[in-house]
């Protein structure tokens, strides 16, 4: 294990990565425990007002992230200093993404059914997190090697071909797929040969005259949500805690 972090993290400076996506979950993870507690008023813990102000510890959050962020930038890549940086913009990164749909909506949304956002866009940033620390680079760029990496012109056609390929796969309405095809360009590549969800903009342009293609897209959208929502809700729900069904939508 020590052998393996010293060729896989350390030597290639991806330490303060590494301690910036631990403190990100770690901190997630706690808040979410801390505020289901105060949920169910279990515990000592409680709302933090302010003269009647509520609070939210995306405030904290973004301080930290802003002096752990300008902090990390001055320090340069390696020491101390760096480290204590980057566990502090990991730390802030997790309270503001616990209530990102807060900040999506204008709104404390954060127990209803558009809070699950929230949870959703912490599981992705700490997947594309953890791919990064696995050695994949974005739009491809980890597959080339150190000659063609000098040949400027071949970097930036592999990288424009990767970013035209999750443009496309976004356009069909697959966002997940679209995301991590910036880090994995294959799965660009499966995206792009898979049919569009109904009512993306690829839909309408492509299929507007297709009907058979529309019915297809129709039915396999139909039968992908079916199989993945109930899991990717009791998943959701473990994590983040269910929604409360009394709790008022965004306005």
């Amino acid at each position: 294990m020590g052998h393996w972090l010293q060729r896989n993290i350390i030597e290639p400076g991806k330490l303060p990565l590494l301690l910036a996506l631990t403190a990100f979950v770690l901190t997630f993870l706690v808040t979410r425990v801390i505020t289901r507690l105060i949920r169910a008023g279990k515990g000592p813990f409680g709302n933090v007002k302010a003269g009647g102000l509520h609070i939210h510890h995306v405030v904290p959050g973004v301080v930290l992230t802003i002096v752990g962020g300008f902090g990390a930038v001055a320090s340069g890549r390696h020491g101390f200093g760096t480290a204590v940086f980057a566990v502090l913009f990991g730390m802030g990164a997790g309270l503001v993404l616990d209530e990102f749909a807060l900040i999506l909506h204008l709104d404390d949304v954060y127990w209803t059914e558009e809070g699950r956002k929230s949870v959703e866009v912490v599981v992705l940033t700490a997947a594309l997190v953890g791919l990064v620390l696995a050695g994949f680079s974005p739009f491809g760029v980890n597959n080339m090697s150190q000659q063609e990496l000098h040949d400027r012109g071949g970097v930036i056609s592999t990288v424009a071909v990767n970013f035209l390929f999750a443009l496309a796969v976004l356009s069909k309405g697959k966002t997940r797929m679209a995301i991590f095809s910036v880090i994995v360009p294959l799965v660009g590549l499966i995206g792009l040969v898979r049919l569009a969800r109904p009512g993306s903009p690829w839909a309408r342009r492509f299929y507007r005259r297709r009907p058979k293609a529309r019915a297809r897209a129709t039915l396999r959208a139909y039968r992908h949500d079916r199989r993945w929502a109930g899991p990717r809700r009791r998943l959701q729900d473990l994590i983040g805690g269910k929604p409360d069904p009394q709790a008022l939508p965004p306005h």
